[in-house]
């Protein structure tokens, strides 16, 4: 069957201006709202584990981006956009969305490789050595004041008693510092504490930046690490963000900073 001129005319129209229609999901006075725009906070929505993608989630984004723009055709109406502290704060957005691309490129290009993970965990394990310790320690200002102690003790004298007087929080709870390892200890205090057997007690004082110490050695115990797998997203993160400061640095040394 031939079409009327006029009906033929229409129907050209719409075809032709299909396409133009499916890339705006929605138009509000006369402003269009791409479909990528939709498009992509969906992706936003799915990435984050939210929900899945669906013609729901498709619709309830179409109405926010909606709001969204009835909202800040609104506010330019009233002059927000012109604001001093609100192009400030754009500026600072787009200093940032740019930024942020710009980074994550940079990660892309130069990934954190698996042996600079070991590598990272094996120093980490170092760091820690293979014991840790549970101790108890008096805190005072003077050398005699801890001969005094130590005096004491060896009288008979309980050591969760005398740590009462130490000059820090560990007063509270008779001077228990729970479990440490070494490498988080002042060196004074770590190389004393370890020299120690379960149950021994510093025969003269330990001096450290903080005064002078008794320390009591409560036991030991090997340390338990985890495993480079259960650790490797946090040591990878870590090395990810510190590629990221060395590059930031590197850029700011050639900067001609005035």
């Amino acid at each position: 069957m031939m079409l009327k001129p006029a009906r033929l005319m229409l129907a050209l129209i719409a075809v032709v201006a299909a396409p133009a229609f499916a890339q705006n999901a929605a138009t509000v006075n006369g402003k269009a709202i791409p479909a990528s725009r939709v498009d992509q906070m969906v992706k936003q929505v799915v990435a984050q584990g939210q929900q899945p993608d669906s013609p729901q989630l498709r619709e309830m984004v179409k109405k926010e981006l909606i709001g969204r723009e009835v909202l800040l055709q609104e506010a330019d109406k009233q002059g927000y956009g012109k604001k001093p502290d609100v192009t400030a704060a754009i500026d600072n957005a787009r200093q940032s969305i740019i930024i942020n691309a710009m980074l994550a490129d940079y990660v892309k290009k130069n990934p954190v490789s698996d042996a600079e993970i070991k590598a990272e965990y094996d120093k980490y394990k170092a760091a820690m050595g293979g014991t840790e310790y549970h101790s108890r320690h008096i805190l005072v200002a003077t050398e005699q004041e801890a001969k005094d102690i130590i005096a004491k003790l060896k009288a008979g004298g309980k050591f969760e008693e005398l740590a009462k007087v130490s000059k820090d929080g560990s007063a509270n709870n008779g001077g228990d510092l729970g479990w440490m390892t070494p490498g988080k200890l002042v060196k004074p205090f770590a190389d004393a504490m370890v020299a120690l057997k379960n149950g021994e007690i510093t025969q003269t004082p330990v001096k450290t930046e903080f005064g002078y110490h008794v320390i009591k050695l409560e036991e030991s115990r090997p340390v338990k690490l985890p495993s480079l797998e259960e650790v490797k997203p946090q040591v990878a993160e870590a090395l990810q963000q510190r590629k990221i400061v060395a590059y930031r640095e590197e850029l700011v040394k050639k900067a001609k900073v005035q």
